[in-house]
């Protein structure tokens, strides 16, 4: 088995141990801006070449941009920030379990109280954290949601835990200036 050589990338000038798949013909090292270098001067080979100088002329081509373009208006827009949406999934609602008559309980009972699951946990997580902004209660979710899959994960696979309070990163604290919240 031959060793393979190093070459100079034509893009950085920095030596690279090539795939060995491709030895002969690889030219750029790995790295994204010499992968980019790459394609464009790919690119630029191929348009030079006498077969494909007039690849994108002419009425035919014309007439395929011109369908391409009825099957996909507006691909060419901007998708605004608002589009993308913030994490705000809706939780559903849990059947109780219990099939206790709750008819004398006073109203205002917990029962009734946690039939809005989902801003009971919103209103938890503020005051957990110390913020009721959303983009600080959408960062402790994911946290949340990370911690919860891998309990679960090794739970299910028998490795055992290991996160402890130590590695779960909660701030103890919300940030300055942000108000604490008081539940009923």
């Amino acid at each position: 088995m031959e060793s393979i050589k190093k070459k100079r990338c034509r893009n950085c000038k920095k030596l690279f141990l090539p795939d060995p798949r491709n030895t002969k013909r690889q030219k750029y090292c790995h790295k994204p801006e010499c992968r980019k270098a790459s394609k464009a001067d790919s690119q630029r080979r191929w348009t030079k070449k006498p077969e494909n100088l007039k690849h994108f002329c002419g009425p035919i081509n014309v007439q395929r941009v011109q369908e391409w373009r009825k099957k996909n208006p507006g691909y060419w827009k901007r998708k605004s920030e608002k589009a993308i949406g913030a994490l705000q999934e809706t939780l559903n609602k849990q059947p109780a379990e219990n099939t206790m008559d709750t008819t004398d309980l006073p109203s205002g009972a917990l029962q009734d109280i946690l039939n809005s699951q989902h801003i009971v946990l919103l209103g938890l997580i503020a005051n957990f954290t110390g913020s009721a902004l959303q983009d600080d209660i959408s960062i402790t979710v994911r946290r949340l949601l990370q911690l919860g899959q891998d309990i679960f994960n090794n739970s299910t696979h028998n490795k055992g835990g290991q996160h402890g309070i130590e590695t779960a990163h909660f701030s103890r604290r919300g940030p300055p200036g942000a108000q604490t919240v008081q539940l009923a």
